[in-house]
């Protein structure tokens, strides 16, 4: 194979593989990690270096390892209502704002509006929030809907949707409201069931 073909694969195996630590999603730095380590084993192979071949190789096998028990495991899932001043909440905001005002860019926490506040957790370890208040009659307005980057794969917004929803309809509740923002938030809502009205805003039927 030509010298010049074989020293760009090895590039791009590198590429990937750095990609890879700038993941904070568990899923995602397995899944490309997985794919720059086979482009490095081949890459091995073709150039006669075994020892990188054979590294390689174990790599990909324990990205696939890891990747089989995250996709077999049972996700336990659970919500705990706290107070709008719950100081966990206060915290939990506070550290995550910077990432929050990325997909969240205009929401201002007021304790005093966001009367209803859900910690999500999964497997007991808070992986996001759930705030909203009262709109219009019957009518639940979502505050912020956030999971932390290392859940970041639409299981937590179906759960809580499901989870919650018999609670929202007890409570009077039938439809949400949510605002829209970045295309990666908007393509969410919609995976969600939201639907998208003329003013921008995203509404779900309970």
């Amino acid at each position: 194979m030509d010298s010049q073909l074989l020293l760009w694969i090895g590039y791009f195996a590198s590429v990937i593989i750095a990609l890879s630590m700038t993941m904070n999603s568990i899923v995602k730095f397995r899944w490309i990690n997985l794919v720059g380590a086979t482009v490095f084993a081949t890459y091995g192979f073709l150039i006669g270096a075994y020892p990188v071949m054979a590294l390689n190789g174990f790599i990909v096998i324990v990205d696939i390892y890891y990747l089989s028990k995250i996709y077999s495991k049972t996700q336990l899932f659970d919500t705990l209502e706290v107070r709008g001043d719950n100081k966990y909440l206060l915290k939990f905001l506070d550290f995550y704002k910077k990432d929050i005002n990325k997909f969240f860019p205009d929401f201002i926490y007021k304790p005093e509006m966001n009367t209803i506040s859900f910690l999500v957790l999964r497997n007991t370890a808070v992986a996001g929030i759930f705030l909203a208040h009262q709109g219009g009659e019957n009518e639940l307005i979502v505050g912020l809907d956030y999971t932390v980057p290392e859940y970041r794969d639409y299981k937590n917004g179906k759960f809580v949707l499901n989870h919650l929803k018999d609670i929202f309809k007890k409570g009077g509740y039938f439809s949400l409201i949510a605002a829209g923002g970045p295309s990666q938030h908007n393509n969410y809502l919609k995976k969600l069931g939201f639907e998208e009205g003329s003013d921008g805003m995203f509404t779900k039927n309970l």
